[in-house]
């Protein structure tokens, strides 16, 4: 059962990180509490399976990257995996997946890459061709961001 500080917690927590150096820091003295409690307090949520996951979302276009892509790749089935993990590594690369190919559409790696105009994506999706040897590859650029938004608890 949850007490009302572990709900406090959770509404400060949903709220996003604040982008400072210590973000536990911050929010704990929002909390009347010790990072180290706070801290503490988070891990017992995974421990128990309350939550789930932790992680983050950066807002890109808050940090001048207003263009991105998803590049697709047509990469030979045995070498997805090691081709996979040389994408992954290039810092502009923030998804790398693998997906089933389909008739009329022989992709089966997708990478998003972000830049700040179209043309920086190009680069960096050529760029990355060039290091892997993958060069049947499509750009697909977005031409919209919808909402993202999580789940809001104790409101």
């Amino acid at each position: 059962m949850l007490d009302e500080q572990d709900k406090n917690v959770i509404r400060e927590l949903q709220k996003g990180l604040p982008l400072v150096s210590r973000p536990f820091e911050l929010i704990a003295g929002r909390l009347q509490m010790s990072e180290t409690e706070l801290i503490e307090r988070v891990r017992s949520f995974e421990r128990s399976g309350m939550i789930r996951r932790f992680g983050a979302a950066v807002r890109h276009h808050d940090l001048g990257y207003t263009a991105n892509a998803m590049v697709v790749w047509d990469v030979p089935d045995g070498a997805v995996d090691e081709v996979g993990q040389s994408m992954a590594a290039f810092k502009e690369v923030t998804h790398c997946y693998q997906r089933p190919r389909h008739p009329g559409w022989p992709y089966n790696l997708f990478t998003v890459v972000h830049g700040r105009t179209r043309d920086e994506c190009v680069q960096i999706s050529e760029k990355i061709s060039k290091k892997t040897n993958i060069a049947n590859y499509r750009l697909l650029f977005s031409t919209a961001e919808l909402k993202k938004s999580s789940m809001r608890y104790f409101e």
